[in-house]
């Protein structure tokens, strides 16, 4: 009874994830490590955007709120001047940054082509901000889409070691086979760790960052709006 403890024991050590791994062929294992680290960097991107977005939609929802709070937009860019403004109230800066020289270049020229710089400014600074959300975002989609496949490469790979098992020993015995088959799971388990939390989060951000984008783009057009307004005043 006690030695079949001892087997079963024995087994069980030789089947853990380490063991796995430590019998595994320089292929898979190369196969293995990659996955790995796919799916280390792939957490640390999620970290990062969820800070990033998170960080984003907070300074986007308080500079509304003051935007629409009835303070003039002089008194706003003065107040905003010595922060490190993004999302909305970086489009914002970038405006009112462009209207001020504009207006000292008016004096002599007049107004003529003030909105469509300032539309093209906030543009710029728009994709600036998206560039900066949708960053790295790539390597998420690229894991998640080819993930699975490398895993299932290691997968295969394990499964021809099993044969080639079976025919070197020529026994089907389930100690033969069983290494190159949980070497090729092990391998198709790595490529699924690192695939489905990737495509999870990757579907997730695109939403959120769309939807960031979508409001940044409305803000671009309300202020455009009420630029045109002022010129049409001053003309």
């Amino acid at each position: 009874m006690n030695v079949i403890i001892a087997q079963a024991a024995i087994s069980q050590e030789g089947y853990s994830l380490f063991a796995l791994f430590a019998q595994a062929t320089f292929l898979v294992k190369f196969v293995m490590i990659g996955l790995i680290v796919a799916s280390v960097v792939c957490w640390g991107i999620i970290f990062e955007k969820f800070v990033l977005v998170a960080k984003a939609r907070r300074s986007t929802e308080k500079f509304e709120q003051l935007f629409w709070s009835g303070q003039s937009l002089e008194d706003l860019y003065l107040s905003l001047g010595s922060k490190n403004n993004q999302s909305m109230a970086a489009l914002f800066m970038a405006a009112m940054r462009e209207w001020k020289r504009s207006q000292e270049s008016a004096m002599r020229a007049g107004f003529h082509g003030v909105q469509k710089r300032i539309e093209m400014v906030m543009d710029v600074q728009l994709q600036r901000e998206m560039n900066q959300l949708e960053s790295r975002l790539l390597v998420l989609a690229t894991v998640g889409s080819t993930a699975p496949f490398i895993g299932l490469f290691g997968t295969v790979w394990g499964i021809m070691n099993s044969f080639r098992a079976i025919s070197v020993s020529k026994s089907t015995n389930l100690a033969v086979v069983a290494p190159g088959l949980a070497e090729a799971l092990f391998a198709t388990a790595l490529g699924l760790l690192a695939a489905i939390p990737a495509v999870i989060f990757y579907n997730k951000f695109a939403h959120d960052i769309g939807k960031l984008g979508a409001r940044l783009e409305n803000f671009a057009d309300e202020f455009g709006a009420i630029i045109s307004r002022q010129l049409d005043e001053r003309l």
